[in-house]
């Protein structure tokens, strides 16, 4: 007698650990940093909650009290909804789910079991990994978090991944939810368009959704940018009140949505932007959601941008520890207007300003369709032989004999329509096949989920860099949303395009960063258009706007400095704004990453001695304004001025930018407080970045105070001149 044997399919024994909820029933994952705590619980049906997010619990008996259902209803009929970790579409949830599928059978309806969930040690942090799956179908959802203590950061990304027979149909693909029951929440949100970067606004939350989007694709980031602040039990304060602070790593659209349920609970939820991205998913295929990053401050947005600022620096900004070089851009001062002469005389000038390096902007490209205007020739990398005759590599041998590094500009992504590669690959063009064409600013956006325009991209990159390689820096634009929108290589799958178009992206800057590690590149955007974390694990800085009038650059620096740190945000001294002084000018761009666009004939005697010794004094205060401690202490959104220290890490050595921006005639002046010294220790005041010739307006210069004092009686640093400024040095005695 033959004896039979039972096969139980894969599929079968992974639904076996479902298949029983309660075996999991109250179990307790934490979520940790120094001063948070994140709970989930695995509630007696098998499915995992949200019971807990705010500061850390010291005693961890008492985690088990959380009710994973204690929010659901204020009268207990739908106790047993809670707040799902990672809801899904379908289910008996009521309210914006993270994740939408329609399943290969059609069915449209998911529900996520716990499975099982693993704790790990990396870099600075603590990951825990948490595995989800359907009862009834082959799909499963891994959420992935990551605690950075010290920082009091937390990040956290989803993938998503099925063993369907058919691909199944995401709709939505969140990367997280947060929930929070208190009394009011006030969002915080920041606004944008070309030369108007990073405003801030700020509204309560009502009942219902408050959703903040782009659907631009690329030069994503142009009206609205990917990070918000949201005060909880009041609006957001600077230096107290609890506040949640939090940005998404994705260069592509975005969307966070706010709602507030029936009984006041709000659910957080950011992602990539669903809209016209019905993404089909192939069977061992997984989609990887963005990394949302975020911290829980309990003393106010200063303290939250310093948790992210840190966080930055050690963890994700590329060189994040590392110098950051003075450069000379030649754009402001030629246009697109200049020869190999011209540049070679701004390499000396750049070298008896002071600077480290001289960057060659737009206008070195094209011969068919020469470079001479945005017109023409864009997406035709090769050098203009009749502006540079000896090619890059004369330009980098006359940057080295003028003793300076060269760096240079390009926009690999975009193309114009009068060039030699759109008339060789109109394929490679987002471009719709019946319809007229809308250009933005004469140029159109080339398909980077084609892997063919992928190799092409980074060709540009390494071509430069195989025949120049002492080439020192790349300056990477993208002045273009994507219109049009149509991709000759997915064909019948655009709801594909959005997404694969931002990773085809990423694609090749790792591609770049793989093969050059050191070499650093500015993240620009027609401005600050691209300004996300996941984007800067490849540039070390990222230009915050083109405009760079020293007064709309306070209020724009102010914004960005609420998520990037310093070394991360590049200001330059222009001629914008000629009202203002070359110094207020230079002391606003030296609270950032600095540099200069501006010709040195535009400057006389004083002017240029100031220029010199101002950068001198930036290079010496690295430690403090480029990896320090930032306090925000006069906000020029609340006050006729605007004030901002920077501390080194020791406190010995620190620096205030202190901006009158328009005084009221004869208003109440106050002392500013500084933060963040040692009370116990004597500290050196005194003001720099002084005109030659001109005398010091500062009351307390040269004087000697303990820390105690400068933090509970402060120092004299505003007036009533309008659009001045004062830049005091703080030395440890």
């Amino acid at each position: 007698m033959k004896r039979k044997i039972s096969i139980i399919p894969a599929f079968a024994i992974a639904m076996m650990a479902v298949a029983n909820p309660n075996e999991n029933d109250g179990k307790i994952i934490r979520i940790s940093t120094d001063n948070t705590d994140l709970v989930l619980k695995v509630g007696e049906n098998g499915r995992l909650y949200q019971t807990y997010l705010g500061p850390k619990l010291l005693n961890e008996n008492e985690l088990s009290s959380l009710d994973w259902a204690q929010h659901a209803s204020s009268d207990g009929s739908v106790s047993k909804r809670g707040w799902e970790a990672y809801s899904a579409s379908g289910n008996e949830d009521f309210f914006e789910p993270a994740i939408g599928v329609t399943h290969s059978d059609g069915n449209p309806t998911t529900y996520l079991y716990y499975v099982d969930s693993s704790v790990s040690q990396i870099d600075g942090g603590t990951q825990t990994d948490i595995h989800l799956r359907d009862d009834k179908y082959p799909f499963n959802v891994t959420l992935h978090y990551v605690a950075y203590p010290e920082e009091n950061v937390i990040k956290t990304w989803s993938d998503i991944k099925h063993n369907e027979n058919k691909p199944v149909l995401l709709s939505s693909y969140a990367s997280a939810i947060l929930y929070f029951n208190e009394a009011s929440y006030f969002l915080t949100e920041f606004s944008s368009d070309w030369a108007k970067e990073a405003q801030m606004h700020s509204q309560q939350l009502q009942f219902g959704k408050k959703v903040v989007d782009t659907k631009l694709g690329s030069r994503a980031a142009m009206h609205t940018h990917p990070f918000f602040e949201i005060g909880l039990n009041g609006p957001v304060k600077e230096h107290s009140g609890e506040v949640l602070m939090g940005t998404l790593g994705w260069t592509g659209n975005f969307r966070f949505t706010f709602e507030i349920d029936n009984v006041g609970n709000l659910r957080v939820i950011p992602g990539i932007n669903p809209y016209a991205s019905n993404y089909e998913l192939k069977a061992g295929e997984i989609f990887t959601t963005p990394e949302f990053i975020f911290t829980l401050s309990y003393d106010g947005a200063s303290q939250g941008s310093r948790n992210m600022h840190e966080w930055a620096r050690k963890y994700s900004l590329k060189d994040g520890l590392g110098s950051r070089m003075t450069l000379l851009n030649n754009w402001e001062n030629t246009a697109f207007n200049f020869n190999q002469d011209i540049l070679s005389q701004l390499m000396k000038e750049a070298k008896h300003l002071g600077v480290d390096m001289f960057l060659l902007d737009d206008g070195w490209f094209g011969n068919k369709y020469p470079r001479k205007d945005d017109h023409a020739g864009l997406g035709d990398w090769e050098v203009t032989h009749d502006k540079l005759p000896d090619g890059i590599s004369a330009l980098v041998n006359a940057a080295e004999n003028a003793d300076v590094k060269f760096g240079i500009w390009i926009e690999p992504e975009m193309v114009n329509p009068k060039s030699e590669l759109y008339e060789k690959h109109p394929d490679w063009v987002i471009e719709q096949p019946n319809r007229d064409t809308y250009y933005y600013r004469n140029q159109l956006v080339l398909d980077m989920s084609n892997p063919e325009v992928q190799d092409y991209v980074y060709g540009v990159v390494d071509n430069i860099l195989t025949e120049n390689p002492k080439v020192a820096y790349f300056k990477w634009d993208c002045n273009s949303p994507i219109t049009n929108i149509y991709s000759p290589y997915h064909k019948n799958k655009q709801g594909q395009l959005y997404i694969d178009h931002v990773r085809g992206i990423y694609n090749v800057l790792k591609r770049i960063k793989e093969k050059y590690p050191n070499v650093p590149m500015m993240l620009c955007s027609g401005g600050g258009a691209r300004c996300d974390y996941e984007a800067l694990k490849y540039f070390t800085e990222f230009w915050c706007s083109d405009n760079t009038d020293p007064i709309e650059r306070i209020y724009i620096q102010w914004g960005f400095s609420q998520f990037f740190p310093t070394k991360a945000m590049a200001a330059h001294v222009t001629s914008w704004n000629k009202n203002t002084s070359i110094k207020f000018r230079t002391d606003v761009a030296s609270m950032c990453k600095l540099g200069f666009d501006i010709g040195l004939k535009d400057l006389n005697s004083n002017e240029l001695a100031y220029c010199q010794q101002a950068i001198e004094n930036w290079k010496r205060l690295q430690p403090a304004i480029m990896d320090g401690t930032q306090y925000r202490l006069v906000s020029p959104y609340e006050t006729n001025h605007a004030v901002v220290e920077y501390l080194d890490k020791e406190k010995n050595q620190g620096v205030i930018f202190a901006y009158n921006l328009s005084p009221r005639f004869q208003e109440k002046l106050h002392r500013v407080k500084l933060q963040g010294l040692d009370p116990t220790k004597k500290y050196l005041v005194k003001e720099i970045n002084l005109m030659p010739d001109s005398k010091t307006q500062f009351a307390q210069n040269n004087k000697t105070f303990s820390g105690d004092y400068l933090m509970k009686i402060g120092l004299d640093v505003l007036s009533y001149a309008h659009n001045s400024s004062m830049v005091i040095e703080i030395i440890a005695q």
